[in-house]
This record gives structure tokens, C-alpha cells and sequence, in this order.
């Protein structure tokens, strides 16, 4: 925003408009605020607080596949929302009939291999996790 407030409010006091300086400032800090909130209301959608493996219901295996997840997934995908950080936003990932970028059968065999082998801008955890952690890691993911 190239002007600031006191060039802001001259120009508002100023201007030829048939309203008083005064409503027009009003007018102007009405939008702003409507601007912000809706800017606030926005950010936040589709994304839920963190609760606790309790709380999550989770199981013994999908609470393990939820550290797994928490360690090497995390940094690039949220687990609770449609829209990602890096790489895409898993919410739901296996109620969907096929994965969001890739188009492959959303599936344990399509994204167990994507996770082992990598894919495009995702790296491979072939060689990081075991097949144990893999089959938690599913488990965790298939309660998003």
C-alpha cells in the first residue's frame, strides 16, 4: 500500500465527494474492518485444534502412526484440512476415490508406494521407515 495514513486522511478530507469528510472516513474504516474480518473468517477454515490420540479414538497402531506422521509427514501435509503446507492437505484422503494431485487410486498400495518410492516434489521413506511403521502410518492416516 503505497500511501500512508496521513496522505490517506488529507485525501479523504479533501475529496469532492458530496459526503462529509467525517462519513467518508467512517466509510472507508467500515470496509477495512469488513476486509479484515472476512480475511480473519477465511484463514482459519478447514483446519481444526489438535486433539489428543483419546480424544481421536485412536488405537494402539494408528496412535503410533500418528508420531510417524507427526515426525516425517507434518512438516509438508496437515492432517485436518483440505489445503496443505508443501504438498497437499491429507483430510480425508482415503474417503476420496482417488488422491488429489497424482490421480492414482487412493488406496493402501498407491500411497504406501508413493511414500516408499516418493513422487514429483515428495521424497521417498523407503529407506526411513520400516514395514511396521509404513502399516501404522496407514492406520493413522485412514482416521483423517
Amino acid at each position: 500500500m503505497g500511501m500512508d495514513v496521513e496522505e490517506l486522511m488529507k485525501k479523504l478530507l479533501h475529496s469532492k465527494s458530496c459526503a462529509s469528510p467525517m462519513r467518508r472516513i467512517t466509510r472507508y474504516l467500515r470496509g477495512v474492518i469488513a476486509v479484515l474480518l472476512s480475511v480473519g473468517c477465511f484463514a482459519g477454515c478447514n483446519v481444526e485444534r489438535r486433539k489428543s490420540d483419546a480424544e481421536l479414538g485412536l488405537n494402539t497402531q494408528q496412535a503410533a502412526g500418528r508420531r510417524i506422521y507427526d515426525r516425517h509427514c507434518d512438516q509438508c501435509h496437515e492432517p485436518y484440512s483440505s489445503s496443505g503446507k508443501k504438498g497437499p492437505g491429507l483430510k480425508g484422503v482415503f474417503k476420496k476415490e482417488y488422491l488429489s494431485v497424482s490421480g492414482l487410486p487412493a488406496n493402501d498400495d498407491r500411497v504406501s508406494e508413493i511414500v516408499r518410492l516418493g513422487r514429483s516434489k515428495m521424497p521417498a521413506f523407503g529407506q526411513t521407515l520400516d514395514q511396521q511403521q509404513l502399516q501404522d502410518l496407514l492406520a493413522y492416516m485412514h482416521t483423517l
